[in-house]
């Protein structure tokens, strides 16, 4: 049993005993870098923000720095360096750096349901077919809005050939807003941001409508850096599962919405954003959020649509996620409050 996971259970048990709250020592000095995605920050990662500003993080004693990169994509690629320890980065990313180069990542904690939808600002030109031969935004080719984008389009019986994607980080929605490009993959926080500016964003079809059982994003580390550092690690996912309860919880709303304006939103679309992504149950509040069948589902389909390259082999479920740190810190929430 890993040192880690003997401290942990023995703050558990020590709860259970005597029946107070135990908090935590600080992880004797390990800093930990999470590499968020998004410049500004996309929505997804304001659990994170609230874990620091609300004391989550410290609560567990998980001393954590938060860095901002352009895409999920380069914050997994410099965990992969080792210049992060920790990413919160696209599923489907991930399976195919497992598979296709060998990078031994494994996931802790995950964001089970996408949110993205292919939308557009000129509602004449709305159904799939009108798509073909336009200019899409995307986070960069390759990233989790491009691959999402050729999930769609797969739905809509056409492939990326018959579209031109521009790579534009987190800045699809004001290049919309904009009129520099009519077509883009959105958040759903996107959506009131790009109407407030006078402009209406029409649905031409979503990721969920196109893959049902997909997966969004995992918190990732390389497995010799999670054998480093899993206390550290462990404190770290506690502090995001007590930010994820404090931020589904109605009261909290107005403090969570003020938090989420690092995403460039004001406090007024922030709220209604968050409304939305409660809703749909976007923070796993109550379990890992690396369900099985969505993983498999994952690694399946990105071998279908050609993103694992042929001879490789596509990583297993039990190769890629670790289900013990979420275990481990659920239970430090669970007997720390």
């Amino acid at each position: 049993m890993k040192l880690g996971r003997t401290l942990t259970i023995a703050w558990a048990v020590a709860a259970a005993l005597a029946g107070t709250s135990v908090v935590p020592a600080m992880a004797q000095g390990t800093k930990l870098v999470l590499g968020l995605p998004g410049v500004p920050p996309i929505f997804s990662t304001v659990v994170a923000y609230v874990a620091e500003k609300e004391g989550f993080f410290k609560k567990y004693g998980a001393d954590v720095v938060l860095r901002n990169f352009d895409t999920g994509t380069a914050a997994a690629r410099a965990v992969a360096a080792g210049d992060a320890d920790m990413s919160i980065s696209p599923t489907p990313l991930v399976v195919n750096q497992v598979a296709n180069a060998g990078v031994p990542l494994v996931a802790v904690y995950g964001f089970p349901n996408p949110d993205f939808v292919l939308g557009t600002t000129d509602a004449k030109k709305a159904s799939c077919a009108d798509v073909k031969g336009q200019t899409v935004g995307v986070d960069t080719p390759g990233g989790a809005r491009s691959i999402a984008l050729k999930e769609m389009l797969i739905g809509c019986h056409m492939t990326m050939s018959e579209v031109q994607e521009v790579g534009l980080g987190s800045n699809t929605a004001p290049a919309m807003i904009a009129g520099q490009i009519h077509y883009g993959v959105l958040h759903l926080d996107d959506i009131p941001a790009i109407e407030a500016h006078g402009k209406t964003v029409t649905i031409v079809t979503t990721l969920a409508k196109a893959a049902p059982t997909s997966h969004y994003l995992v918190g990732v580390l390389r497995r010799d850096r999670l054998a480093q550092k899993r206390d550290a690690v462990v404190r770290l996912v506690a502090g995001l599962i007590s930010a994820g309860r404090y931020m589904s919880d109605p009261k909290n709303a107005d403090a969570v919405a003020q938090i989420a304006t690092v995403t460039g939103h004001d406090a007024a679309q922030a709220k209604a954003a968050l409304k939305r992504f409660v809703a749909m149950d976007f923070w796993a509040v109550n379990d890992d959020g690396l369900a099985r069948n969505k993983i498999e589902a994952v690694v399946a389909t990105q071998k279908k649509i050609g993103n694992i390259k042929p001879g490789k082999t596509p990583p297993t479920y039990d190769a890629l996620v670790d289900q013990s740190v979420w275990r481990d810190a659920n239970a430090m929430v669970s007997h720390g409050k």
